[in-house]
């Protein structure tokens, strides 16, 4: 039998270009809505959502909505027309819950299945760019975790939370669709757990709670990132060709009791097992919104090491910790004098 010759790699140019960008409603999807409207280089945004993200008008000068539902079974074969109709040269995959969720069915349809159409389209029409959101927990808490995780460490995942493992298998197959398609530039970035004064996330609203749990004997380190350099981390991938996974991590980190007192929280020490058990039940009935899983992180170290994005993707965090915290809080105290302004990339 006669192989299909593969496609040419389209050449992106410097300007003139296309993105595609799939979870344009997430934080990080509309921020990079409005950065790539106002960047000259791009002529035409692509939001393929099932709702246009809330933009002002002022912003949405280059947007063109297509209503993409990527639990759909047919949807790779329509968002490969997209891609090629359309002409875009990079494809942001950002299709993924922020919150975990009792429909896990469902969001296993978005995340893990609805990846696999969207790399099935990038496939079909060569596109030479690919981005994808992720997250560190992908790492797991885990007892033998280094001080710091380096991109290349294994993907651990967590034993009982799909919301996690999800976003695992949606990464492996990243990593298959780039060895794959040699012509495509793929990166993956791992965010840190986002924080800031609009996003919110399962961390967001942990933290927002008066009182927070406290496993009895573990302090681990906790690693965030703000939102502004998590947006501006994702504008440089976009931007650029790096290649391969990347943490996206904030400047610093602290011990969780440290951060629970900056923010006011009272510390509640529980026994590990039966915090779990009472965790299960509450997220079982629905009374919390915080799965048993987040305990883990609670116990046990998942801190990523960011030099490799640093290194070739150019990105360094602008925002320490403790501003990241008060941003958070809402609070802007005097001595810290660290120029958010910048951090708008």
């Amino acid at each position: 039998m006669t192989q299909a010759a593969p496609r040419q790699r389209r050449i992106r140019p410097a300007r003139g270009r296309v993105a595609a960008i799939t979870g344009a409603c997430t934080y990080l999807g509309t921020e990079l809505c409005k950065r790539l409207d106002e960047d000259p280089r791009y002529d035409k945004i692509v939001v393929l959502d099932v709702r246009p993200p809330s933009l002002p008008a002022a912003a949405q000068s280059k947007l063109v909505f297509f209503n993409v539902d990527l639990t759909q079974p047919t949807v790779d074969d329509d968002l490969a027309v997209l891609l090629d109709r359309e002409g875009v040269d990079t494809v942001v995959h950002g299709a993924f819950l922020s919150h975990p969720t009792h429909a896990q069915e469902w969001a296993h349809e978005l995340e893990d299945v609805g990846t696999m159409h969207v790399l099935n389209a990038c496939a079909e029409v060569a596109t030479p760019r690919v981005v994808m959101v992720s997250t560190t927990l992908v790492y797991g808490a885990h007892p033998a975790n280094p001080n710091f995780l380096p991109e290349s460490a294994e993907l651990r995942g967590h034993r009982d939370s799909r919301f996690i493992n999800d976003k695992v298998r949606a990464e492996k197959q990243a990593l298959r669709f780039a060895r794959d398609n040699p012509g495509s530039r793929v990166a993956i970035l791992r965010f840190a757990p986002i924080l800031g004064p609009t996003v919110s996330n399962m961390f967001t609203r942990f933290l927002s709670r008066p009182v927070a749990p406290v496993m009895m004997g573990h302090d681990p380190l906790m690693q965030f990132v703000h939102e502004l350099d998590a947006a501006w981390a994702l504008q440089l991938a976009v931007d650029g060709d790096a290649e391969g996974p990347f943490n996206i991590v904030g400047k610093g980190v602290l011990p969780y009791t440290t951060v629970l007192a900056m923010m006011g929280r009272v510390p509640m020490p529980v026994p590990y097992l039966a915090a779990r058990q009472l965790f299960k039940a509450l997220w079982a009935t629905q009374v919390v919104r915080s799965p048993p899983s987040l305990l883990d992180f609670l116990l046990y170290l998942c801190v990523a090491d960011g030099e490799r994005a640093r290194r070739e993707l150019g990105f360094a965090p602008r925002l320490s910790i403790k501003r990241t915290i008060y941003d958070f809080l809402g609070l802007r105290p005097e001595d810290d004098a660290t120029d958010v302004a910048q951090a708008t990339g």
